[in-house]
């Protein structure tokens, strides 16, 4: 019988891990009959010929067949849309999935039928909650501390240890880090999720991997379309979207606008996002196409506050940031070019992007900062046959360079005081990879590969009254990978392998504390880890899971160490250990119930299931504690009556059964909570669907969100309160 109070310890373990494994899907099925799976189980690549030679071929019909056959996966009519043939630059969902199944490790796919429907779409949790291995931690507004395998616990503000890609295209700064705030989960066809060092071809750097939302195409299905969203605590957005194609040329564009009071005091903000893309294929063969996307994002912050403050009266905002009207406020518009060429075997990749970002951001001070990103990239992927095996060869090279023109004031209750400090910040980062896989069997590829990463930092200080702070590092980064893929059959695999990470440090890692310690950013060194990995996978019609076990053994992990004037001090511990299981199944466990023909109503199962150890590892101060800022089971599951009809209705729950630290040294926790959910709506694919998404019903006061530090007291305001009773509804109209 499945209890929600658990016997402790090592029992309860073992409980969860068994409920994932052989219960649960991880990740949404889609709301329709016609939708896909759950997102995040994978679909095996497809098989190529076995080891005999190919025949003799003419040049015009060789073309052809090694295009069908090399192709990540054949469009379907789907696919194709306008025009009758799909975007060369641009995978459909089918094809990326096929495309990232070919990576021996933790890697998942979400399309927008998981969550787009069905949900008030409005943070980057919505549309991962599916995920194992990602913890998405809701603040306020769009922002979100999201963490995947224990990436970037330490940090308290943006996002760090994740990178993020639109269309290919960087989120985060030259320096690392990123927001949730300019994410549109309204404008994506599917989210790719890359954990840790399978993000090689990103050239990601860092111990989380990372995660690229990609946009449809003028060529895609439905490419125009209008929605409307209202909810709780005054939320309200608008969203339309148009596209098509004409002969060579196709276009999209989607750009929403939302506003919500916020459930806390001082949390209201609001939002306009616009996104698109332009494409001309010169031929079946060559395409180029032109991204741009834009931002205003105006936001209040509540704030952080004291354990029980955030469980008695979560609606109160933290004093302090009523009193300097703390606000996040965004400005960025990004444009970028991307080729694809393809060729009997091979296909070519390159592209050129550059970001423009202004953030005003009153918070202690009055930050002032200027942004300019720019970079390029360049891949090649070669898929043939060599002595009668099967040889796959990714290589490439990205380029991400930018500055920071920093000016921070006086913060004069959200006025602009006397100037209090002022720099410029260069960063340049480099990084070149090559990955092979070689089929030394039919269904069995080895797979190899390594990425370098030259990177530095350079601060020039202009503001000399409080001294020079003005310095350099550079980086050489060597990070090795090798690994197994067991294609078991078309629909099973199994995988293993162990790589190495490496995440440079940004600006913002140093410490300053008066009469302890004194440690520049010049002195911090960058984080390394070495991964490895083991799962397997699978998707049939009626079931799909997943599962993966994974330790990775950390040096130089970017940690709060010490603390000054209550706010944390990044620098480097000694060694750490991240390890642990994520798991998640999908299952239709009821057939027929009430509809038995050949298109059968089901009762569907979602599960996804996380467990997390991460510790100090003989720490000479921490010694084996566990590391603050994530818990240790993390659970999610939705139960779906769906309705060949499009009618779907179902409950979820959202459990995190133990209380975990918010203090290196686990002196303080957060509480226990079990969430309960309810929705239900109406999406057979067709033009119209509709929902209704109530949340949190039995009004449960829990912290959603957390700040750490390296010692914590009883009254140390870390804590962010989750969100009180929510109910969302709303409609969307295609064609």
């Amino acid at each position: 019988m499945f209890r929600l109070a658990p016997p402790p310890g090592l029992v309860r373990s073992t409980l969860l891990a068994s409920a994932a494994i052989f219960v649960s899907p991880f990740g949404a099925e889609a709301q329709t009959e016609r939708s896909n799976l759950p997102p995040v189980t994978v679909t095996a690549p497809e098989q190529k010929r076995a080891t005999s030679a190919r025949p003799p071929r003419s040049a015009a019909r060789s073309a052809r067949a090694v295009r069908q056959v090399r192709a990540p996966a054949p469009p379907t009519a789907g696919d194709q849309g306008q025009g009758g043939r799909g975007a060369l630059a641009v995978l459909s969902a089918q094809q990326a999935l096929t495309e990232i199944n070919q990576t021996p490790g933790g890697v998942a796919i979400v399309p927008a039928a998981a969550y787009r429907n069905s949900t008030v779409a409005n943070t980057i949790k919505d549309i991962l909650d599916y995920v194992p291995g990602v913890f998405a931690q809701p603040k306020w507004g769009d922002d979100t501390r999201l963490s995947i395998r224990g990436s970037g616990l330490s940090r308290n503000f943006h996002l760090r240890g994740v990178q993020l890609y639109m269309d290919g295209i960087p989120i985060n700064t030259a320096d690392g880090y990123g927001d949730f705030q300019e994410i549109d989960p309204t404008a994506y066809k599917y989210v790719e999720v890359y954990k840790g060092a399978n993000a090689l071809q990103f050239g990601a750097n860092s111990l989380g991997g990372a995660i690229n939302f990609v946009m449809p195409t003028g060529r895609d299905p439905f490419p125009n379309g209008v929605s409307a969203d209202i909810g709780a605590f005054g939320f309200k957005r608008l969203q339309a979207n148009a596209g098509g194609a004409n002969g060579p040329w196709d276009g999209f564009v989607t750009a929403a606008t939302q506003a919500s009071d916020g459930f806390r005091d001082h949390s209201f903000g609001s939002g306009t996002r616009v996104s698109g893309n332009v494409g001309y294929q010169f031929s079946p063969d060559a395409e180029t196409r032109f991204y741009f996307n834009a931002n205003e994002v105006r936001q209040r912050i509540p704030g952080t506050v004291a354990k029980q403050s955030a469980l008695t009266n979560p609606e109160a905002a933290a004093p302090a940031n009523v009193a300097n009207d703390q606000q996040r406020n965004i400005d960025t518009v990004r444009l970028a070019n991307k080729t694809t060429i393809r060729f009997d075997d091979t296909k070519v990749e390159f592209g050129a992007f550059g970001v423009d970002r202004h953030l005003m951001h009153p918070i202690f001070q009055w930050l002032d900062y200027s942004y300019k990103d720019y970079g390029g990239f360049a891949k090649v992927t070669d898929d043939r046959f060599i002595g009668g095996f099967r040889n796959r060869l990714v290589a490439g090279v990205n380029i991400l360079n930018g500055s920071i023109d920093n000016q921070q004031f006086a913060n004069l209750g959200g006025q602009k005081g006397a100037l209090l400090s002022s720099s410029i910040d260069r960063s340049k980062n480099t990084s070149l990879y090559v990955e092979d896989s070689f089929y030394f069997l039919p269904n069995v590829a080895a797979i190899a590969g390594t990425q370098f990463l030259y990177a530095t930092r350079n601060r020039q200080d202009r503001f000399l009254s409080d001294g020079d702070a003005s310095g350099a590092t550079k980086f050489n980064l060597w990070s090795p990978k090798a690994g197994l893929l067991w294609n078991i059959d078309p629909t099973w695999q199994a995988f293993a392998n162990i790589s190495r990470s490496a995440e440079v440090p940004s600006f913002g890692e140093s410490a300053n504390v008066p009469g302890v310690v004194v440690i520049p950013f010049t002195s911090i060194r960058p984080q390394t880890a070495t991964t490895y990995e083991i799962g397997t996978r699978m998707k049939r019609p009626d079931y799909a899971w997943e599962i993966s076990a994974y330790r990775a053994n950390i040096r130089d992990e970017l940690q709060c160490l010490y603390s000054a004037f209550g706010n944390c001090n990044v620098t480097n511990a000694d060694r750490t250990v991240h390890q642990g299981i994520e798991a998640g199944a999908g299952a239709a466990i009821f057939r027929g119930i009430f509809n038995n023909g050949p298109a059968p109503d089901k009762l569907w199962l979602n599960l996804a299931y996380t467990f997390n150890d991460f510790r100090f590892d003989n720490d000479a101060t921490f010694g084996n504690n566990l590391l603050p800022g994530a818990p240790r089971h993390y659970l999610r599951a939705e139960l779906l009556y769906k309705n060949p009809t499009g009618f779907y209705f179902g409950p979820n729950v959202e459990w995190v059964p133990q209380a975990y630290f918010v203090d290196s040294a686990n002196t303080l926790k957060t509480e226990a909570y079990a969430l309960l959910g309810l929705k239900a709506g109406f999406d057979n694919g067709g033009p119209v669907s509709a929902y209704i998404e109530g949340r949190n019903l039995a009004n449960k006061a829990y912290i959603s969100s957390t700040s750490i530090i390296n010692v914590a007291t009883a009254t140390s305001p870390l804590f962010e309160p989750g969100n009180g009773r929510a109910v969302f509804a709303g409609m969307k109209y295609r064609w």
